[in-house]
C-alpha cells in the first residue's frame, strides 16, 4: 500500500515537473483573476504544505508553527529560482518520510492541525490536495503555451494508438 502512494506522488510530481518545463518566466507569476493563484503562488503553496506535512511526520504535528500559509499566496514576483527551490524542498521532505515507511505505519495515528487521523487517511487527503494543485498548474501552464504545449497526457485523437501502447499507467520508476 505505501508502495502505491510512493507511486501516486511521483507520478503527481513528474506531470508538475513537465508542466513547468513548457511554462514560460513571465507565466509563472501570471495571476489569470482577481482573487486567484499564479502558478508560482500554487508552487509556494504545495512545497510549504509537504514540508509542513511531512517534517516529522509520525511524531509531530504536521501544520508546523514555522509554516506562514498565508505568506505562500503572497501576489509578487517570484523568480523560476525560487519556485523550483520550494517545489524540490517540498517533494524532497516528502519522499524522506514515505521511504521510511511500513506497511505496519499505514494504521498508525498523525495530527493535523491536531486532528487525529491514521496514516492512511492523511496520505490519501495529501494525494487529492497535490492532486488538486497540480492540475491547476497543468491547466494554467498549458493556457499560456498556446500552440507549443507538448500533450503530458493523451493528445486529442491518440487514444487508439495509446490504448496500444499504454505507458503512463504506472508512475515513472
Amino acid at each position: 500500500m505505501i508502495a502505491d502512494f510512493i507511486g501516486e506522488y511521483r507520478r503527481y510530481r513528474s506531470l508538475g515537473e513537465r508542466a513547468l518545463a513548457q511554462a514560460s518566466d513571465e507565466s509563472l507569476n501570471h495571476v489569470p483573476a482577481d482573487d486567484a493563484n499564479s502558478i508560482a503562488m500554487i508552487v509556494r503553496h504545495l512545497g510549504g504544505n509537504l514540508a509542513s506535512r511531512f517534517s516529522g511526520f509520525l511524531t509531530e504535528d504536521g501544520e508546523k508553527p514555522w509554516r506562514d500559509r498565508d505568506a505562500e499566496f503572497e501576489t509578487r514576483p517570484y523568480t523560476r529560482a525560487e519556485i523550483e527551490s520550494w517545489w524540490t524542498r517540498g517533494w524532497t521532505v516528502l519522499e524522506s518520510e514515505l521511504a521510511a515507511l511500513t506497511e505496519a505505519d499505514a494504521t498508525r495515528t498523525v495530527h493535523i492541525r491536531g486532528v487525529g487521523l491514521t496514516v492512511h487517511e492523511a496520505l490519501c487527503r495529501s494525494l487529492s490536495h497535490v492532486a488538486y494543485h497540480v492540475g491547476q498548474i497543468v491547466l494554467l501552464a498549458r493556457g499560456s503555451a498556446g500552440s507549443g504545449w507538448q500533450s503530458l497526457s493523451i493528445p486529442r485523437g491518440g487514444s487508439a494508438h495509446y490504448n496500444q501502447h499504454p505507458v503512463r499507467e504506472k508512475p515513472p520508476a
